[in-house]
């Protein structure tokens, strides 16, 4: 039986929408790239779906791509992660994150799309390119800057390091921080809230959130993937990878010429 990689409800309104990939933190491989979108779209699609509330199963929102499958990254593996970004850019409902773990690669860059975004108290969130020897992803490269400003958001690109959620709220990349325990119930409250007006008028509002970044954005998009596509393969990727699998830190240096 396959793995159902995203689960859903709905209740008066709300769907949500359960990253289900717990053994792996809800790291993204091909089919959970692809139910994401699939499940976006037909929430999308469905008139009785007012409001979509996005979260993480077990401890993790998510621990970003999986990189045991990279051709997901980098437009291999049927190019399930620009199928996903299309769907995403294009959601034209209100759409709310519960970080309930560790949000990492995309569980960082995911939220950046989201209208309201609650984060658990014990949650992390990191943006792991340089770490990685690659570019930002999912539009970060502009979502980031236009949220918290281009010089923050250099500096949380170069370092690569840990955001706990009181930073997180502090620069702005949350809406609230709440116990680890209220958090799904305040943000499914929330997106209940939303979800009582009505649904052509959120629709309409969105459209008009989206429009005027939206050129942007996929400039954004096809700038990253030329990068990231520049990046895979090279011997600082290469390092950074074999570094992952063998549980050490990369050492970048060695690829250095000498001086």
């Amino acid at each position: 039986m396959a793995e159902e990689t995203v689960t859903r409800a709905l209740h008066d309104g709300v769907a949500l929408l359960t990253l289900h990939r717990p053994q792996a933190k809800n790291a993204f491989n091909a089919a959970q790239w692809d139910a994401l979108r699939t499940a976006l779209d037909e929430t999308r699609e469905n008139e009785a779906v007012a409001a979509v509330v996005v979260t993480g199963a077990g401890s993790a929102f998510s621990a970003g791509q999986d990189l045991k499958e990279l051709g997901g990254l980098d437009g291999g593996s049927g190019a399930a992660f620009p199928r996903f970004m299309q769907a995403l850019v294009r959601f034209d409902k209100p759409l709310l994150a519960a970080i309930n773990g560790v949000g990492v690669g995309i569980g960082a860059t995911l939220p950046l799309h989201c209208d309201v975004v609650y984060m658990a108290e014990s949650a992390r969130l990191r943006f792991p390119f340089a770490s990685l020897g690659l570019v930002p992803e999912a539009a970060s490269s502009l979502l980031l800057q236009l949220a918290i400003g281009p010089r923050r958001a250099a500096e949380i690109f170069f370092t690569a390091e840990w955001i706990d959620a009181q930073a997180a709220l502090e620069l702005g990349l949350v809406s609230r921080v709440l116990p680890d325990a209220e958090l799904l119930d305040a943000t499914l409250g929330r997106a209940a809230d939303i979800a009582a007006n009505p649904v052509g008028a959120l629709r309409a509002i969105k459209r008009t959130l989206l429009a005027s970044r939206a050129p942007a954005v996929q400039a954004a998009l096809d700038c990253e993937m030329e990068g990231m596509k520049a990046q895979v393969g090279t011997p600082e990727q290469i390092e950074a990878i074999q570094a992952f699998f063998e549980k050490r830190p990369p050492n970048f240096r060695k690829l250095r010429p000498s001086t």
